[in-house]
């Protein structure tokens, strides 16, 4: 049997090509979850007291949060002798900026560089809109073409300054600190989660009670539920009707001495996936039927075609099963969605994944990149608005699959070498985004198949 080439950590080459691998197996530690990685650190930095987090996902997306906060003035340290993923944060009980705040003004604003982050860029936009100062806060090339303006346009609502260097409704922006008054504001849901996420973390130092109105459908609604958990964990007041209206009280954040981040819902999807393909079945670790991400739900999918799934207080399980079409819809957990095209490869019949259309203004245009590539494959692909339709080919090809700088692109079509066919993957090193080790573990679970 063939292992995976292992993916270098710098430098990496422009593509790599997994060998195919005949099953796979064992246990797989989930590195720590990148939403409630982010989410932790923000609340942290606006609490009062000391915060000490453990499992800290390390990946490009959280460098880039913590990156910001120290330029903020957040100081934040790892403890000696504790782990690597280990980090306590010195709240600044209230704004990020105050004190330093007066050396950035509109003619000097201090520069924030975000990269691709969303759950870095989004909620920063909000939380400095409280305190004072002025702030840039800039991205990349593909952060440009990812719509802002619904967030933008309730923060102004609550009086915040926020102006656009760019395109309207697009970064980069200039955020002016003037502090966000209470009160009743609208938001539209259809777009992105992360937009309501941002104006409800920062509610709670908003000067007076917020009450947030949803416009329209609200997508991803389990990502909700994680803000509104941790903004609970941290102690502040938060609630909502039906996921239609959202209340918060003033009063801020407390910090929280040992707090555990959950691995990785999101990146769990792709190891129970091979677990539901072949070999003797796999494991992850760091989840379980507590878990507070909604992308746990994969479960559901992975059911309904046919593997085998336990769940535990800690782990889940996955054992094969004979693997069949499905038709859902899985507009709360769109991440896993991609997940789910790729498994479709492996199912007898035509599956449809419906109600995804805020899967194109991800990193990239996920539903087209995905309807282009399993094309490549073989694969009979119809791509509407807000769906895919899947029909697997008798047989798949071997494919250089382009990931459009789009982590779950790199890691979702891994699946594929599970076909037995070799599958080549561009610009590996996307995967950095969010889980930098991916090749490297997706090599050890097929090692531990081998028998001794």
């Amino acid at each position: 049997m063939q292992l995976p080439i292992p993916m270098p950590h710098a430098n990496a080459s422009q593509s790599i090509t997994l060998n195919r691998l005949d099953e796979v197996g064992g246990t797989v530690l989930l590195p720590g979850s990148k939403s409630i990685t982010n989410r932790a650190l923000l609340l942290a930095a606006l609490a009062k007291g000391t915060s000490t987090l453990h499992n800290l996902l390390h990946s490009d997306d959280t460098r880039y949060m913590r990156n910001a906060l120290d330029s903020l003035g957040i100081a934040s340290s790892h403890p000696e002798h504790a782990p690597t993923t280990t980090r306590t944060v010195v709240g600044a009980n209230g704004p990020l900026a105050k004190d330093q705040a007066a050396n950035h003004s509109s003619d000097s604003p201090l520069q924030l560089q975000l990269g691709m982050a969303g759950t870095a860029y989004r909620p920063l936009t909000a939380a400095l809109c409280l305190g004072a100062g002025c702030f840039d806060l800039l991205g990349n090339a593909r952060m440009s073409e990812r719509p802002i303006g619904h967030l933008v346009d309730a923060l102004r609502q609550l009086g915040a300054d926020i102006s656009y260097l760019g395109n309207d409704n697009f970064p980069p922006l200039r955020v002016t600190g003037t502090g966000l008054r209470g009160g009743e504001v609208s938001i539209r849901g259809d777009i992105s989660s992360q937009f309501l996420t941002s104006l409800l973390l920062s509610a709670p130092l908003a000067d007076g009670p917020v009450t947030i109105n949803i416009d329209g459908e609200l997508v991803s609604k389990p990502y909700l539920d994680i803000t509104l958990a941790l903004m609970r964990r941290f102690g502040a007041e938060a609630s909502h009707d039906n996921h239609r209206v959202f209340h918060t009280a003033p009063g801020g954040y407390t910090a929280v001495d040992n707090y555990l981040i959950e691995g990785d819902a999101s990146n769990a999807t792709y190891f129970l996936a091979a677990g539901a393909i072949t070999g003797s079945g796999v494991t992850v670790r760091g989840i379980g039927k507590d878990s507070v991400q909604g992308d746990l739900a994969f479960t559901d999918v992975l059911t309904a075609m046919g593997a085998n799934v336990d769940i535990g207080e800690q782990t889940v399980s996955v054992t094969p099963g004979k693997l069949h079409a499905i038709d859902m819809d899985l507009n709360h957990i769109p991440d896993a969605a991609m997940t789910a095209a790729v498994l479709a490869l492996f199912a007898e019949g035509t599956t449809h994944l419906r109600n995804l259309y805020n899967l194109r203004v991800k990193e990239t245009d996920r539903l087209a990149a995905l309807a282009t590539e399993l094309t490549k494959l073989g694969a009979e692909v119809i791509e509407g608005n807000d769906f895919l339709s899947i029909t697997p080919p008798q047989q798949l090809r071997h494919a250089s699959i382009d990931t459009y700088d789009d982590h779950r692109m790199a890691m979702c079509f891994s699946l594929v070498a599970l076909a037995g066919i070799p599958i080549t993957i561009n610009d590996p090193g996307c995967v950095a985004k969010t889980f930098p080790d991916f090749f490297d573990v997706f090599a050890q679970m097929a090692a531990q198949a081998i028998p001794e």
